[in-house]
């Protein structure tokens, strides 16, 4: 296995990590050579992709709360309007290559290639919209202008259906070239990649539940086609010579290099205090201090008076989350049911508190809590409410467990009005808030100064489209 990552690794490195062009920049770009192979673009695509998921999420964790900075009025906790242009090429980038790769399997009538492009497109580009509201797409790629328009956010939804549907087809029909370990989320399992594009379509529909789009039987029938269990998961796994980004973070803070710290709001959801039972999978997710405790620290605060380590919780190397070779996940089977639980509530209480239960239990079995300690936590009276007292909140509580570190929870967030229990706005929030709190990104700097006749008048508080 480690000559196939190391192998992997150098072909990785030959279709270019790293790049400091930007998005639009109409010279070469070295992300995009015209003579790449559709095997380096597919490895690049899905590596990145999952690069994609984890950058967003370490945006949005200080938003919902799973993380707090140590230093007081931080910015990322307060919810200033920071510039994103990283991001914001990392997303386009990554687009960019797909857009050749959807190409290339077109030309060759490499159909799986085509349908799992198609995919991570899709996925790609609900990650900007979700985040940014609306953006350039249908001007974006051919590099006819640098000044791309900016396409209605409403619109892209129906064109990321419009790619998971034709994803679908594709994936399901002939191909000449097959994937294999170019594909870093399935090695070239397109069976799966099926029931992955299934469980996005699920999600990105979930997210129009309170507009007129929203169409519940499709959502369950796109479900009914998804995963099987936790072996279907999307991910990457890392390699001994690239961490997981989150054991960086792990690392980079035991040696003072602070990042990671853990929201008291996290904590205190899973240690009995807001809720009444001790969620065991706590210890196996966050570090204790050096007394054993968890303990958090409060978003805006900062860590007050607290020593640099030892006395507040942090993310810690060697968990299921921050181990160098740990996964990163972009769709889990845990996930699945938790949609399917608010999707089937208010129509099928009995489907829901199933879907409900079984997403625990996904999320339990990922991270390898003890029988014992599982089945104490299921059948506890809060936990196990029954079919006909299942609530929403109970639903979105265990979903923003089950998905920590994930950017979906913010969606999740905006979508439930940030109702989690005992949250609360920062301590010293950004003024031009008015005690809300965000709904999207500003747009990049970058993007400001060189296609600012396009780029949309917002705020920080306005919605975007589904977030009504």
């Amino acid at each position: 296995m480690k000559s196939i990552h190391i192998r992997l690794l150098g072909l990785l490195l030959l279709v270019g990590l790293s790049s400091c062009e930007e998005f639009l920049d109409v010279n070469e770009n070295p992300n995009n050579p015209e003579d790449a192979p559709i095997t380096g673009l597919m490895t690049n695509a899905t590596y990145e992709t999952a690069l994609n998921v984890q950058r967003v999420g370490s945006t949005t964790s200080n938003y919902v709360q799973y993380l707090a900075s140590p230093n007081p009025a931080s910015a990322s906790d307060v919810m200033d309007p920071l510039n994103f242009s990283g991001t914001w090429f990392n997303l386009y980038n990554v687009m960019t290559d797909l857009t050749d790769l959807i190409s290339k399997a077109e030309e060759s009538d490499a159909g799986h290639y085509l349908g799992a492009g198609q995919v991570l497109m899709a996925l790609n580009l609900g990650m900007t919209v979700d985040i940014f509201g609306d953006v350039p797409y249908s001007e974006g790629f051919d590099f006819s202008s640098v000044t791309p328009t900016y396409d209605d956010d409403e619109q892209l939804y129906a064109e990321i259906m419009r790619l998971l549907d034709s994803g679908i087809q594709n994936l399901a029909g002939s191909t000449t070239i097959s994937m294999g370990a170019d594909d870093f989320i399935f090695q070239g399992d397109v069976e799966k990649w099926g029931k992955f594009a299934n469980v996005l379509k699920a999600r990105f529909m979930l997210h129009t539940k309170g507009t007129g789009s929203y169409n519940e039987s499709e959502l369950l029938a796109a479900l009914d086609n998804g995963f099987s269990g936790n072996e279907d998961d999307a991910f990457v796994t890392f390699f001994e010579q690239r961490f997981n980004p989150w054991a960086q973070v792990a690392i980079n803070n035991a040696n003072l290099l602070l990042g990671g710290w853990i929201s008291t709001q996290f904590i205190e959801a899973l240690d009995g205090t807001s809720y009444p039972t001790v969620d065991p999978r706590l210890g196996l997710m966050i570090g204790t201090t050096d007394e054993g405790e968890f303990v958090g620290v409060l978003n805006g605060e900062g860590r007050g008076d607290a020593p640099e380590q030892g006395a507040r919780s942090t993310l810690v190397p060697g968990q299921f989350y921050t181990s160098e070779l740990s996964p990163l996940l972009i769709a889990t089977y845990a996930e699945q049911k938790f949609i399917e639980a608010e999707a089937a509530l208010s129509t099928d209480p009995g489907r829901a508190y199933a879907a409900y239960l079984a997403g625990i239990e996904a999320h339990m079995d990922m991270l390898e809590v003890p029988q014992a300690e599982k089945d104490a936590y299921l059948s506890d009276p809060s936990v196990a409410v029954g079919a006909q007292a299942l609530t929403l909140d109970t639903i979105l509580k265990e979903k923003w467990v089950a998905l920590f570190l994930h950017p979906e929870t913010w969606n999740d967030a905006r979508r439930f009005d940030y109702g989690y229990k005992d949250m609360t706005v920062p301590a010293n929030l950004n003024a031009d808030l008015n005690g809300q709190f965000i709904r999207r990104l500003a747009y990049p700097d970058n993007e400001v100064s060189r296609n600012g006749q396009n780029v949309p008048n917002v705020t920080l508080l306005d919605r975007i489209w589904w977030d009504q």
